[in-house]
């Protein structure tokens, strides 16, 4: 199992390394191309896109990991048995994206032109549903290889596109270069899907006992689902009403250009650059989930919390030096991804706490891989009410942007206090 378990993250942060390459490519090509005006557009229907994508996902591909790993249930039966739930929250969610697109736009995030960005949406939820499906049962085997290729397949490909075709769209408004950059996720997700279905095993065999639902298989999947999706829904739903509550508290005192300009600039440069180091612990964490499930089901607590210091000293090994050459070189290091230094001062601000940051992703698995979402749901309210809260009220102290840097650490610095808490109680 260990050898197994280290192969996994091996390939996974390999292939996540060289995903998160291409990915800070793409994103300071993005930003060259299209400038502050369009990074700062699209950086406002990000928080939206990420809810929606959330939702359609109903924690699904982490309940069929988790299951695949425990090898006492069948493959296809679990596919089948909450597809129809997938469909429908699907579609769903696409009527409510065409049908409340135009109040978010005007009303809420005060720009007209993110409408038909927010619209394009409802085309990219099914594409991306259907390749975290897909993706779920390679996790649950414990067969990294195929995750790995899609990915970079996936960001080669778009950094092409883009590269190519993104500057033809200069002549036009801002609102179509970005309306291109959502709409481009759904020739991306479908090669991704391709190449995922050509690794599946090639006798498989449907019978009509496989299409029949499973009321026990049903009901693990909504045990493991209905708290991740909540609690990806709340954080979601945090930074969907981000902007908007830092625009409706800031606007009196700061003009629209300056609050967009700022958050754009956090959001864009800083954010990207301090979460650098999070694909090694995301990576950690996908290789962690069906060794800890595995484990825990045979009742062996001694590899549970084996593989969780490993992850959190494997963690740590990466973020600390990571965040001493952020805090040393800031300036150096923005000016070579983005051709700029603004958010200097953002980012000396927010690497230290980053450092907590980086250690949630292995310990959300282990509360996922042990049967203890509910946790994670727990801590996602709790930090999620203090830091919509915190961000109202120091918005009021007119420090303009250090409103949402600060309720940003204590997010951080709460979420994985109690994280940290609650496992420590459950492997007593």
């Amino acid at each position: 199992m260990k050898k197994t378990f280290v192969c996994s993250a091996l390939i996974l942060i390999i292939g996540g390394f060289i995903t998160k390459v291409l990915g800070m490519i793409i994103k300071v090509s993005t930003t060259r191309i299209i400038g502050t005006e369009g990074i700062s557009l699209y950086m406002l229907i990000i928080p939206t896109f990420n809810l929606l994508i959330s939702l359609s996902q109903f924690g699904m591909p982490v309940a069929l990991a988790k299951l695949i790993s425990e090898e006492n249930k069948s493959t296809k039966k679990l596919f089948f048995t909450n597809l129809p739930i997938i469909i429908l929250i699907n579609l769903c969610l696409i009527i409510l994206v065409f049908s409340t697109a135009p109040f978010i736009s005007n009303n809420l995030l005060h720009n007209s032109a993110s409408e038909i960005c927010l619209k394009s949406i409802a085309f990219v939820i099914p594409f991306t549903t259907i390749s975290s499906i897909c993706r779920s049962y390679f996790f649950g085997r414990q067969k990294m290889i195929p995750h790995v290729i899609s990915n970079i397949t996936e960001s080669l490909f778009r950094l092409l596109i883009i590269i190519v075709l993104l500057p033809k769209l200069l002549i036009y408004s801002v609102k179509y270069q970005v309306l291109f950059l959502i709409l481009l996720n759904i020739i991306s997700e479908v090669l991704s899907t391709i190449i995922l279905i050509f690794f599946l095993p090639k006798n498989i065999i449907i019978t009509k006992n496989d299409l029949l639902p499973n009321k026990q298989y049903l009901k693990d999947s909504l045990s493991i689902s209905i708290p991740n999706t909540l609690s990806r829904l709340i954080v979601s739903i945090a930074y969907f009403f981000e902007p908007i509550i830092l625009i409706s508290s800031l606007k009196k005192n700061y003009s629209l250009n300056y609050i967009t300009t700022q958050y754009g600039i956090l959001n864009g440069y800083v954010l990207p650059l301090i979460l650098l180091p999070s694909f090694f612990t995301i990576a950690i964490s996908q290789a962690l989930l069906p060794v800890i499930s595995n484990a825990y089901s045979n009742n062996n607590l001694k590899i549970v919390k084996s593989k969780l210091y490993e992850a959190i000293t494997l963690s740590l090994i990466i973020g600390i030096p990571t965040t001493i050459v952020i805090m040393l070189k800031p300036s150096l290091l923005l000016f070579l991804l983005y051709h700029t230094t603004e958010g200097v001062i953002y980012l000396k601000l927010l690497a230290p706490i980053f450092l907590l940051h980086y250690l949630q992703a292995p310990l959300i698995t282990i509360l996922d891989a042990i049967g203890k979402s509910k946790y994670n749901l727990t801590a996602n309210i709790i930090s999620t009410i203090i830091r919509i809260s915190s961000l109202i009220v120091l918005s009021t102290f007119k420090i303009g942007i250090y409103s949402l840097l600060i309720s940003i650490i204590i997010n951080i610095f709460i979420t994985t206090i109690y994280l940290i808490f609650k496992i420590k109680r459950q492997l007593k």
